[in-house]
């Protein structure tokens, strides 16, 4: 089991940057992929970016491609989002999600666990 904590949400403006950190507890946690998703209000969650259990291959949703970095540190425990140019369309809950086996990293069926999410407030 990896249960994902996320932290370092926040409030900033359009144009800055913030880092969003993934502690996930488990002796397992180097050999689960990992993913992130966001919820803005009234919308369906989506994904945003995933990362393989090697941190080998990375995977971006085209609205936060260029802008948006995942990364992990397999000996932290940890996944960090890194996101700069911020938008106030990128105003939204932002969860943590492990997965043991993946095929499709955008399906949020695919992770086995989850978690509470952080707020990313984006001002104009």
């Amino acid at each position: 089991q990896v249960q994902p904590v996320e932290s370092g949400g926040g409030l900033v403006q359009a144009g800055g940057s913030l880092r969003l950190s993934c502690a996930a507890s488990g002796r397992a946690f180097s050999s689960y992929n990992m993913g992130w998703f966001r919820q803005a209000p009234g919308k369906e969650r989506e994904f945003v970016a995933a990362i393989s259990w090697s941190g080998g291959s990375t995977y971006y949703a085209d609205s936060v491609k260029g802008r948006f970095t995942i990364s992990r540190e397999n000996a932290k425990n940890t996944v960090y989002l890194q996101m700069n140019s911020l938008k106030p369309e990128d105003t939204a809950v932002y969860y943590c999600a492990s997965s043991a086996y993946i095929q499709e990293v955008v399906v949020e069926s695919e992770y086995d666990y989850w978690g509470q999410g952080t707020q990313v407030t984006v001002s104009s």
